[in-house]
């Protein structure tokens, strides 16, 4: 395996060489040190000063998130345009600042906007966070006809909305329709234990079952994001 990643590394190497017309000198370093000639001519021909910029950025952002909020907001300032207050937005999101997001998408939805699917469904989780669930219903129900709502996370929180203000039929009918196969893995669990606690305990276990049949078929890495959620599934299968 190793031998034909190596043999892959060289290729790319020595067909970046042709194609922007690399110093043919390379091409020799790569084929007699195979591994630590293809290293050294990525690194110093092929990793540029504007990916090098762009991993700087990235990192810091990391390291110092407000760093990037701070950015946008001189953006903001500077140009006072829809897609920089929602840029913003979606900045304070990352954070978790759902107050400040939630003030910002507002005013981008002022004007042409006032329907933006995108925008409004991020409001809808900021809302949510923030156990805002009478809000999370009215600004849900402004774009229950659009195609994008049906079978989405946003319809999802629009049911535990529901369930939170004790509309129990209605919020069954929208988290019914996450339950798509190898799909919502950790939503699906949580409406099985809305089933359960409505002691739907069939329906509960059908759905568990699913996500364990399911979790079968996945791929290594699925099955380490979705680890919690299969193992969960699987205890509450052994409780019913």
């Amino acid at each position: 395996m190793w031998y034909y990643v190596v043999l892959l590394l060289q290729g790319y190497c020595i067909y970046h060489v042709i194609k922007y017309r690399t110093p043919y000198y390379w091409i020799f370093l790569v084929l007699f040190l195979p591994v630590l000639g293809s290293v050294i001519y990525l690194i110093t021909q092929v990793y540029n000063k504007r990916d090098a910029e762009k991993l700087t950025t990235e990192i810091s952002q990391i390291i110092n998130p407000t760093k990037k909020i701070r950015d946008l907001e001189k953006q903001l300032q500077f140009s006072e345009s829809y897609q920089n207050r929602v840029n913003l937005a979606d900045a304070y999101m990352e954070i978790g600042d759902n107050k400040s997001a939630i003030k910002y998408y507002k005013e981008a939805l002022d004007g042409s906007f006032q329907n933006d699917f995108y925008v409004i469904k991020n409001m809808i989780e900021a809302f949510y966070n923030m156990e805002d669930y009478k809000s999370v219903l009215e600004y849900a129900e402004s774009i229950i006809s659009n195609k994008e709502f049906v079978k989405s996370r946003t319809q999802f929180i629009y049911g535990l909305a529901l369930e939170r203000e004790g509309k129990l039929d209605e919020a069954e009918d929208n988290l019914k329709c996450i339950d798509v196969r190898f799909s919502f893995y950790d939503e699906r669990l949580v409406y099985a234990k809305f089933l359960l606690s409505r002691n739907k305990t069939e329906e509960a276990k059908e759905v568990l079952e699913s996500i364990t049949l399911e979790a079968q078929h996945m791929t290594k890495p699925n099955k380490r994001i979705y680890r919690a959620t299969i193992s969960e599934s699987e205890k509450l299968l052994e409780t019913l």
